[in-house]
């Protein structure tokens, strides 16, 4: 490996005696060190060092460490670690099969967390001392200061409260990345000041992460590339799904209680959530803002319609072929984005003030409201709740989508009770599937279930689902009404015979 990083990478000559190989960084980290890294999403991340720990481990060294990223990772570091042994314990989001089989085995320790509380929880030492920060940059300034890459995330947390900072430069990653980032960090209670953002496209920070230069223990140089991850195609359930939100988007227009231009929009990751916003092509509204977590294909999309003036979140998600269309068109592109820590890109206070449209994705929803975007038959962990929370409960209206049926139709997402609860009935105010959209707002439990039912639930299901409904209001407390031996019977039913029919 070549150790001549490029001056318009590196900085300062003082940093030369730094820069070693992966293996002489991995050295660097320790048996039951606690190690935060950059990356949310497959971008971003560091690849050459943790590729390195593996390596040591399965060389038969014994080394265990708590991994806390901004959220999923690429395959270099979640899935090659959890392969060798070397997590043993886990922070806040995956969506890597080696990870997730370790978690559900019981092999790895993981909690689930809100996203907004991971950079408060490394400040505030709720996951005790940081040893470790390994963080993949496009250059070091001569004061240290760290250029990010693809995505912020946890960085300038991890960064400010690591004993040891190792950097990945990426000579993978454009230079032309510099001047999309906007680095604001902020204090602990009670010196915290309110988030002066107004705006999705105001700049409240710095280009580079501020990084006491002492602290940089090693610098590595590599170019691998982000394992971005395909988008599936949009196929016809998701573009009604589209289409029952933009409908319902135009009829809030002409009741006034939205602009023209909407508010901001927040969108989750996956191929549904890039659906529903790429409809919005399609549709009547322009002068359109995110603020968001990730920026997908669709924002492209977007932008090059001239719909989206302004994209805010804390990492670029693109497909393959979207990353391509990045890296080629990175000019426009980075003038109509900002990446921000996903402390400011998730945080609540902002999400609330700005009056953020959120549009999430559930695995299952119930028929009062509640959601589970987390856990299959509630005890198989999938990927994590994500941002999802964070903007939820502070949105201007919250909106939940899920296609009716999984399984080639063995399975209602809609149900009498979901198998584990991320988002309660009052913080969902829409249900969204392929067969319509019901608006919860204002509307008692009863009232809510007949909307959904009526609404959302696939034509299999419905008769059965109001079926479960008129024999619980037969009960003498009907608020609320559940027939306890039957609430979960549809999950138990699939769990025995493989459909829920």
């Amino acid at each position: 490996m070549s150790i001549g990083i490029k001056s318009d990478r590196l900085r300062s000559e003082a940093f030369l005696a730094k820069v070693m190989s992966a293996e002489e960084a991995a050295k660097l980290i320790n048996d039951g060190d606690i190690v935060a890294t950059s990356g949310f999403t497959p971008s971003g991340y560091p690849k050459a060092v943790p590729l390195a720990l593996a390596e040591r481990a399965n060389k038969g060294e014994k080394i265990e460490i708590t991994l806390i990223t901004g959220a999923s990772v690429g395959p270099e570091l979640d899935g090659i670690l959890a392969e060798s042994g070397v997590i043993k314990r886990r922070f806040p989001y995956q969506t890597d099969s080696k990870m997730r089989n370790s978690i559900n085995a019981g092999v790895i320790n993981y909690a689930d967390m809100h996203l907004s509380h991971v950079p408060q929880f490394i400040e505030y030492g709720f996951f005790g001392d940081i040893d470790v920060a390994i963080i993949e940059a496009i250059a070091i300034n001569p004061d240290g200061g760290i250029v990010p890459s693809t995505s912020v995330g946890i960085s300038p947390q991890a960064i400010r409260n690591a004993k040891k900072v190792i950097i990945e430069i990426n000579t993978s990653q454009p230079l032309a990345l510099e001047g999309v980032h906007d680095i604001y960090l902020t204090e602990k209670p009670p010196f915290r000041k309110p988030i002066p953002i107004e705006a999705t496209g105001d700049r409240i920070g710095t280009a580079f992460i501020p990084c006491d230069p002492d602290k940089i223990v090693a610098i590595v140089e590599t170019d691998i590339t982000d394992k971005v991850r395909p988008l599936g195609e949009i196929d016809e359930d998701s573009k009604k799904i589209s289409r029952h939100i933009i409908k319902f988007f135009e009829g809030e227009v002409a009741a006034g209680r939205l602009p023209e231009n909407l508010l901001p929009l927040q969108s989750g990751v996956g191929s549904v959530a890039n659906a529903v916003m790429a409809g919005l092509v399609e549709s009547k509204f322009t002068n359109l803002t995110c603020y968001t977590e990730v920026i997908q294909d669709c924002m492209f999309d977007l932008i090059d319609a001239g719909k989206v003036t302004m994209a805010s979140g804390t990492s670029f998600t693109p497909s393959s072929e979207g990353q391509v269309r990045l890296y080629n068109n990175i000019d426009l592109y980075t003038k109509h984005c900002v990446l921000r820590p996903m402390e400011i890109s998730n945080n609540p206070e902002v999400a609330r003030r700005l009056g953020v449209l959120s549009m999430n994705t559930a695995i299952e929803i119930d028929m009062y409201g509640h959601v589970n975007s987390t856990n299959i038959m509630g005890s198989r962990m999938m990927n994590g709740i994500g941002g999802s929370g964070d903007f939820t409960r502070n949105a201007y209206i919250s909106i939940f989508t899920t296609v009716s049926t999984a399984k080639n139709g063995d399975i209602s997402s809609i149900v009498p009770m979901v198998s584990h609860v991320d988002h309660t009935e009052h913080d969902v105010q829409v249900v969204v599937t392929e067969q319509g959209l019901a608006d919860l707002r204002g509307l008692s439990p009863r009232e809510r279930a007949r909307a959904i039912i009526e609404n959302c639930a696939h034509p299999d299901y419905k008769a059965k689902l109001l079926d479960y409904l008129e024999r619980a209001e037969a009960l003498p407390t009907k608020h609320e009404s559940h027939l306890l031996d039957e609430a979960l019977s549809w999950h138990a039913k699939f769990v025995e015979t493989g459909s829920m029919k």
